[in-house]
């Protein structure tokens, strides 16, 4: 009878968080066509525009973000096997040596037609490397902020990110194409994101002693390759926590900084990776949300969240410690022992009663008034 009632909240659930969250499928959908569009429209000789962030992915949400990452198509990045040489193109090849799994350092390696990367430069060693932070100084205008590896409007609404283009998927996430035991990620999706390759980003480990000289990886177009991948519930389940994180756990005044949602995205793809897509349905998202809230729990126990396509790279290391950990933890433990109702101590979420009414629930359950009373309440 538990089971019964369970699914009977999932579908109500799943039907408010379409309506009044983050839309329909087709609501998602169309995001995703006019982001496209309009990345296309933008684009130029110069650079490729691609938009990301929360409404990249198609979720249009309270507080969501818009990132948009600029593609330089006079530069490219490659790691082993040097491209053929267009003289119209910079060339940097990959250094990993030293540097944190999931960053690198980019050595000139030739200068293209007119191209003044030369001055975002540093020696080291007799080599030229291209300084991270030189690059967003050089990009960094009036009324703007430097944001982590963006540059950041006053208003804090709209991120832009200069990156760079590797054609190839880098050596450290080549594991992840044979990994998965499930059909998520299916073979077309795969071959999709190792044909795009990979893009890095300006900013380097924090402390590190060439912090200003090292770029982050990224996977943003993979990412997004994936997410789109997702079945409704998937995308709810992701929603679900980025909500949980913004407006209860990061009101904290002490875990405010400690959390992102990208760490919630890792959460599900791993998740995802492990279960088969059959369970992605609307009538089982909370036992699928409450898996996910499961697992962040665990990674904060542990102090780990493996990065998704490089498993060398734990994304809490020397993060997720100390006092500030244990105020997290013990708010997450809170949050999970109220099970699927934690969801309810968000405001956006709060009304949800509402379209409880419209799914019967067994009057006989013991179960169900508890229920009743505390979506009430």
């Amino acid at each position: 009878m538990e089971d019964n009632i369970t699914r009977n909240i999932s579908m109500a659930l799943y039907r408010y968080l379409c309506q009044h969250i983050v839309g329909s499928e087709d609501h998602v959908k169309q995001i995703r066509l006019m982001n496209a569009v309009k990345d296309n429209i933008e684009s130029n000789k110069e650079y490729t525009l691609i938009t990301s962030g929360s409404f990249g992915e198609g979720l249009d949400m309270r507080g969501s973000d818009l990132d948009i990452m600029q593609v330089s198509r006079h530069v490219q990045v490659y790691e082993d096997v040097k491209p053929f040489l267009n003289p119209n193109i910079t060339y940097l090849s990959m250094d990993t040596d030293d540097v944190k799994p999931g960053y690198a350092q980019l050595k000139l390696d030739y200068i293209g037609f007119r191209n003044k990367v030369l001055k975002l430069c540093e020696e080291q060693n007799g080599e030229h490397y291209f300084s991270s932070t030189l690059c967003k100084q050089m990009n960094a205008i009036s009324r703007t902020t430097i944001h982590g590896p963006c540059i950041s409007d006053l208003t804090g609404f709209m991120d832009h990110a200069c990156c760079l283009h590797c054609k190839t998927l880098v050596s450290p996430a080549r594991l992840w194409v044979t990994r998965s035991n499930y059909s998520w990620p299916s073979h077309n999706v795969k071959q999709s994101i190792i044909k795009h390759g990979v893009l890095f980003v300006p900013i380097g480990v924090k402390g590190s002693p060439k912090e200003h000289l090292e770029w982050r990886i990224s996977f943003s177009v993979g990412e997004k390759f994936l997410i789109n991948t997702f079945t409704h519930t998937q995308l709810l389940c992701y929603a679900l926590l980025k909500i949980i994180l913004k407006d209860v756990i990061a009101t904290v005044s002490e875990c405010e900084d400690l959390l992102c949602s990208y760490f919630m995205k890792t959460i599900v793809f791993w998740i995802s990776e492990e279960l088969p897509q059959s369970v992605w349905k609307p009538d089982y998202i909370i036992p699928c949300f409450m898996r996910c809230l499961s697992r962040l729990v665990y990674c904060v126990e542990h102090s780990v969240c493996i990065h998704y396509f490089i498993p060398e790279n734990n994304m809490f290391e020397n993060k997720i410690v100390g006092r500030a950990r244990g105020v997290l933890l013990e708010n997450l433990y809170v949050l999970h022992s109220y099970n699927w109702r934690c969801i309810l101590l968000s405001d956006q979420i709060s009304y949800f009663d509402f379209s409880l009414s419209n799914f019967p629930i067994e009057p006989r359950a013991l179960y169900s008034k508890e229920v009743e009373k505390m979506l009430s309440s």
